[in-house]
């Protein structure tokens, strides 16, 4: 057998060879173009050394202007197959390069197989004999076609395009790259066009050997894309060994994780993740008898929360009640987060969670402590209360005391004055009410109740504490300030809650009075919008003002300034006001005095 029939046959066979192994890779990823584009590239290099052995080895003019012909069918092919293939390795280069490339190609292609023997003569007359690899191979005579000069047009626009992918990989960074597939690449066009140029223009007899050039190129771009397979196996099993950390870690942390691809619909979830929502080890699972298994309450809430996530993207966050197939509530913290492709089509969603049954177990508890404290601190309110509001009682009764009497005078006369006793059983009723309204605000404070949210007109609840401690300020002589803006909005929050952080911000301001005159002893209640979403309400006095060393610290628990209190008033109104969506601060006056403000949000906003 002859050198160069084992030299091409060699070409061919490592060519389809490396086709062979980049091809599957396309198969199994559909997005590795750059194996694709590799992979025609091989198949068309070895057809293209199988052509050239054809042509090196004919025996009359026909067997070569045949072989010749049909070989530019790869050729092209070829060109195609490296331009996509530099275009999706370096991530770079003038699409439009290659595309005119390309296209100057097809139209040589078609010329062909229509003017003159093929592209390269319009007529062969000869075949000559040239020495190569130790032997004499075939080469043409005869007259050269003119439209052959669109190859070597075609050649150098594709250079180009190589050579300005190769500059712009090499200014990102990806200089590797750059040299190796870039700069391979384009030493494959010049020397292309060199050939060609000698051959048309000086008319040097040469053999064709286009394919021991695609050769180089493919072992240069293989090598290359092994390369990022090689790293991408590594990445592999790093990435295996991370989530096998991952794995030990969520275990260790009791979380369970869950993976759902949003094309097919399919969930993948750990052993832990199994247990929290109580599927048994290999039941199916689909995204429905995930939601069966949540509380009807928060299933709605749950799925468009992943829905919003999934439209929007970013994170998830919330916390959901299970119903467990033996009827048991269980409580989970699901946190996540949306993935997309290039699109920016959601692709998968990832989550983990985990069971804080006993944390809402100790809140509940929590809530209920702090109910109770703050049901004893309304209670010390009423207590310094006690005494005014006494005497607020004992005025209506007082007078229907009177009044009683006075009916029973004028019933003793024969003709009692009918009108007269209406009228003093008319009084009898408002002085009557107006007790109850007294007792009634007394009872509603006093009393140990779950929070109710709703919706509360702000003024009548100021109205109402207002009422409350008018009689104490009337007693201390101080001059109580009501200010409302007209037209504030309704808030959301618990009427006896909000009464009580008021009536403990009003109190404290009477009491920073004691120590001044009869001139300046005014708390000023207002309340004002602050924006679109909140409220704000202030308690100012007159009295002295706070220490600016102990101002942080008012709200701190236990810490007080007056000899009888235990500390807990300003504390518990922060906790409240903060339950509520606001917050609550002091601050002293420019001129006399402190103010404590705090905020409250809009019902709308809620």
């Amino acid at each position: 057998m002859s050198p160069v029939t084992i030299v091409y046959s060699m070409i061919g066979g490592v060519c389809f060879t490396l086709a062979a192994v980049h091809l599957p890779v396309w198969l199994r990823n559909r997005e590795a173009r750059a194996s694709l584009a590799f992979a025609v590239a091989a198949i068309c290099s070895g057809a293209i050394a199988c052509g050239e052995l054809l042509m090196l080895t004919a025996a009359t003019p026909a067997e070569y202007v045949a072989a010749q012909k049909w070989n530019h069918v790869p050729i092209a092919l070829l060109l195609v197959a490296l331009a996509a293939f530099g275009y999706h390795y370096l991530r770079a280069g003038r699409l439009w390069l290659a595309l005119l490339g390309i296209g100057v190609r097809l139209v040589a292609l078609a010329i062909n197989f229509g003017i003159g023997e093929n592209l390269n003569f319009l007529e062969v007359t000869a075949l000559g004999r040239v020495p190569y690899m130790g032997e004499e191979v075939a080469v043409a005579i005869g007259v050269r076609n003119p439209w052959l000069v669109l190859t070597q047009l075609d050649t150098f626009v594709l250079m180009l395009f190589f050579a300005d992918a190769s500059v712009t990989a090499w200014r990102h960074g990806r200089r590797t790259e750059a040299l190796l597939v870039g700069g391979s690449l384009t030493v494959f066009m010049l020397a292309s066009a060199g050939r060609s140029m000698l051959v048309f223009w000086a008319g040097v007899q040469m053999p064709s050997m286009v394919s021991l050039f695609s050769l180089g190129v493919m072992l240069v771009t293989g090598y290359a894309l092994s390369m990022d397979l090689l790293r991408a196996r590594q990445l592999a099993d790093e990435l295996s060994e991370r989530e096998l950390q991952a794995t030990l870690a969520a275990e260790a942390a009791n979380l369970g994780t869950w993976t759902r691809d949003i094309a097919n619909g399919t969930v993948q979830v750990s052993k832990k993740w199994r247990e929290l929502f109580g599927f048994a080890p290999g039941e199916p699972l689909t995204l429905p008898s995930l939601l069966q298994r949540i509380h009807v309450d928060d299933r709605a809430a749950f799925d468009h929360r992943l829905m919003q996530a999934a439209r929007d993207g970013g994170d998830y966050h919330i916390e959901l009640r299970l119903v467990l197939p033996d009827e048991k509530t269980r409580w989970i913290a699901a946190s996540g987060r949306v993935a997309f492709d290039a699109r920016g089509r959601a692709l998968r969603t990832r989550g983990a969670c985990i069971d804080i049954t006993a944390r809402k177990r100790q809140e509940r508890e929590t809530l209920r402590l702090r109910q109770d404290i703050a049901h004893v601190g309304r209670v010390s309110v009423m207590g310094q209360l006690a005494s005014a509001l006494a005497h607020e009682i004992n005025q209506p009764l007082g007078a229907i005391l009177r009044n009683a009497e006075a009916a029973a005078i004028f019933l003793q006369d024969p003709s009692p004055d009918l009108a007269e006793i209406t009228a003093i059983l008319e009084d009898i009723r408002k002085d009557d009410q107006r007790a109850g309204a007294v007792i009634d605000r007394m009872r509603t404070l006093l009393r140990r109740q779950e929070v109710a949210m709703t919706e509360l007109d702000l003024s009548q609840v100021l109205g109402d504490v207002a009422t409350l401690v008018g009689p104490d300020a009337a007693a201390r002589h101080v001059a109580m300030q009501l200010v409302v803006a007209p037209g504030l909005p309704p808030v959301h929050g618990d009427r006896v809650q909000l009464q009580q952080v008021l009536l403990n911000l009003i109190l404290n301001a009477m009491d920073a009075l004691r120590s001044e005159g009869d001139r300046h002893r005014t708390v000023a209640v207002t309340a004002r919008r602050e924006g679109p979403e909140t409220l704000e309400i202030s308690v100012a006095d007159t009295g002295c003002g706070i220490p600016a060393a102990q101002i942080d610290r008012v709200f701190d628990p236990f810490f007080t300034t007056k000899t009888t209190g235990i500390g807990m008033g300003l504390s518990i109104s922060r906790s409240i006001v903060e339950t509520h969506g606001g917050r609550l601060w002091a601050e002293n006056n420019a001129v006399r005095g402190a103010t404590f403000r705090f905020t409250l949000p809009v019902a709308a906003w809620a």
